[in-house]
């Protein structure tokens, strides 16, 4: 796998590489806060990223849980259940940004 990192986080993390860091401990932090296992983790994020509308959330969340072998139908499924509590509107750009990593995999 190619990793993608866009070019504004790039720059953010040479700019603000003290906040970078900080970031990365957090994130590092809430995963060993609980029990779930990082592909639940990932599902989670993906499912939070389609709830917020985090556009580049969805696309790191859905390559990173690809590349946890997670079967697209799950990311297919994650989005469809963001349809009762997020709207259909989010819920299919959320699908739509999926779609469009897996369509780059191919």
């Amino acid at each position: 796998m190619t990793e993608h990192v866009p070019e504004i986080y790039a720059d953010y993390r040479e700019r603000f590489p003290a906040v970078a860091s900080a970031m990365d401990g957090l994130g590092a932090a809430t995963a060993a806060a609980g029990p779930l296992d990082e592909r639940t983790q990932r599902l989670v994020k993906l499912g939070l990223a389609i709830g917020s509308l985090a556009e580049g959330a969805v696309r790191s969340n859905a390559r990173k849980a690809l590349d946890l072998d997670v079967p697209p139908e799950e990311l297919h499924h994650v989005a469809m259940l963001a349809i009762t509590t997020c709207g259909l509107p989010t819920a299919i750009a959320g699908l739509q940004w999926i779609e469009e990593v897996l369509a780059a995999r191919k």
